[in-house]
């Protein structure tokens, strides 16, 4: 079994995010604060969509039968404390413009950080160049499924304050005082929090006329607290305590982490005194905080069209939904109440946008449908290697909406959309499965996890472990992680709740490609209760 080999996951706390700060001073366009007087200003609107046509122009003139171009800002802001120490401060802010041609079937690519005329008319020739040099490479022609163009429209994502005009100190003294809340906790000697935003102006045409401007913002509010035995002979932690969210500073301040953190840290004290599990099988209650890490790693990312495929084994894996004439309606993913939703419509969600780097309007669509493999993740180009299923179908062959690129020098192709375990009928809550249970664990929040290249055996860990005895929580255990192989895993799903308990979590970095590239995605779910699933102590010794 290999470790996912993503850039970044929740899972990995604070550490791992600071390193992504770190990473991504080797992104093209890239300026950093001691590098520059001020953020770099985009053009405005109607002279971005003039450099738009200028590149499009250039790329037909010169034999793309299909061209697209993308005018981009991104900017990030960190924040990152540590105890009552402010531990590092990081602003990156990159513009500039990518374009893609498509030239007898093949696609050429080229960026440029320079916005003028010239400069967009010379990356577009220089995308036709490489499309024509890549044709003999060509094992099948590109044939882009029709999409419908949309003329200047605009989409913004639902947040209320930017957190790009919120100073350094605010953002600083919230974080300091989480930190204290969380000391004052026996036994918390240690505690890593951060902020981590991103804001990004998307700007989009294509020659079949759509020109769409986008503004996205998503934040990450991040601790993790650390006790310490009073022996020094144990310590526990307590982290990924506040899902990322698109949304803005208001969805910080909602998240109270100044009035949370002391029971934060409470819980990490408390894991020190935590029995250690005993092996065996046991019933699992998996609150959604914990189980969207499941759904994402055992169905988002098996049900990738290209990675089924293979066009991603030799980096993200391959997937054992495969191949699609073998598994689509037949494949039983779990039981007849089961449905994973493909959305990047959800309010909040990381990967929800208006419309996706290929100028399409995304829809909902289900994955799994009735617990039978129903679907893939498609782009305008994927669409047309399950044609013979949609009309199977009786369904319209359409790009589901999942082209994505990280950044405008980054080539776009298909990422993961918010993939979700949907509510079911029944008003159902993790406290009523607690009681409906005999003998088990609930795991609430997400940990470690270890999955092999086809997502088909995995193991995962969580944050917080409640023992289940008679229908009540008798007390902590530590040391928990449980196995599963996918298909079983999921028909072991006896209870689902219902909507009124649906959250949203997700992952602010997830990787794929190469040249490697990032992209946030959220996953919805609802407890959910699975029999007798294999569980491990991870603090044995041999």
């Amino acid at each position: 079994m290999s470790h996912r080999r993503d850039f970044l996951k929740q899972s990995a706390g604070l550490a791992a995010a600071i390193a992504a700060a770190s990473a991504w001073r080797g992104h093209a366009g890239t300026l950093f604060a001691a590098e520059r007087p001020a953020f770099t200003e985009m053009p405005d609107a109607e002279d971005i969509k003039a450099l738009m046509r200028d590149a499009l122009s250039a790329a037909t003139s010169g034999g793309a039968s299909y061209a697209d171009v993308r005018v981009g800002r991104q900017r990030q802001n960190f924040v990152f404390t540590r105890e009552q120490q402010i531990q590092n401060v990081v602003d990156t802010d990159s513009v500039g413009c990518g374009v893609r041609a498509l030239v007898d079937g093949t696609w050429g690519f080229a960026a440029t950080r320079a916005l003028s005329k010239d400069t967009v008319v010379a990356a577009a020739r220089e995308a036709v160049a490489i499309a024509k040099a890549m044709r003999v490479a060509r094992d099948r022609a590109v044939v882009l499924t029709p999409s419908p163009a949309y003329r200047d429209v605009t989409w913004t994502s639902e947040y209320t304050v930017d957190p790009f005009t919120v100073s350094v100190e605010e953002k600083a003294d919230l974080l300091l005082k989480a930190n204290a809340e969380a000391l004052k906790a026996k036994g918390v000697k240690y505690v890593f929090s951060g902020l981590f935003f991103v804001k990004e102006e998307r700007n989009f045409a294509n020659t079949d006329g759509t020109v769409v401007a986008q503004t996205a913002v998503r934040s990450w509010p991040l601790m993790q607290i650390t006790a310490i035995s009073p022996d020094f002979t144990d310590f526990q932690n307590r982290g990924n305590v506040v899902a990322p969210m698109g949304r803005g500073w208001e969805y910080v301040l909602s998240c109270d982490l100044v009035g949370h953190a002391g029971r934060w840290g409470e819980e990490a004290a408390q894991k020190l005194g935590a029995k250690p599990v005993e092996v065996g099988r046991y019933d699992l209650v998996l609150h959604p905080s914990h189980l969207w890490l499941t759904v994402h790693e055992s169905i988002g990312h098996p049900t990738e069209l290209d990675r089924a495929l293979g066009y991603e084994a030799n980096y993200a894996g391959t997937s054992f939904v495969s191949p699609p004439e073998k598994v689509l309606g037949k494949l039983r993913y779990g039981p007849e109440f089961m449905n994973i939703q493909g959305d990047r419509s959800q309010a909040g969600g990381l990967s929800t946008m208006g419309y996706d780097d290929e100028g399409v309007k995304p829809d909902d669509f289900l994955l799994i449908k009735n617990g039978v493999v129903n679907d893939y993740q498609t782009t305008r180009e994927q669409a047309p290697w399950l044609d013979w299923w949609y009309k199977q179908q009786q369904r319209e062959t359409r790009s589901h909406g999942c082209s994505y690129a990280q950044g405008w020098d980054n080539v776009q192709f298909q990422r993961m959309p918010n993939v979700s375990l949907l509510p079911g009928e029944k008003d159902i809550s993790y406290d009523d499965m607690i009681a409906a249970t005999d003998r088990g664990i609930a795991i609430v929040g997400d940990g470690s996890f270890s999955i092999d290249q086809q997502r088909y055996n995995a193991q995962f860990g969580g944050q917080m472990f409640y023992e289940i005895k008679g229908g009540k929580v008798v007390g902590l255990l530590k040391d928990v992680a449980y196995q599963m192989r996918t298909p079983d895993f999921w028909n072991a799903m006896d209870m689902i709740g219902g909507q009124k308990h649906y959250e949203l979590n997700g992952s602010f970095f997830d990787g794929k490609g190469q040249p490697g590239q990032v992209n946030a995605v959220s996953h919805g779910a609802v407890p959910a209760r699975f029999r007798q699933i294999n569980v491990i102590n991870t603090g044995r010794k041999a």
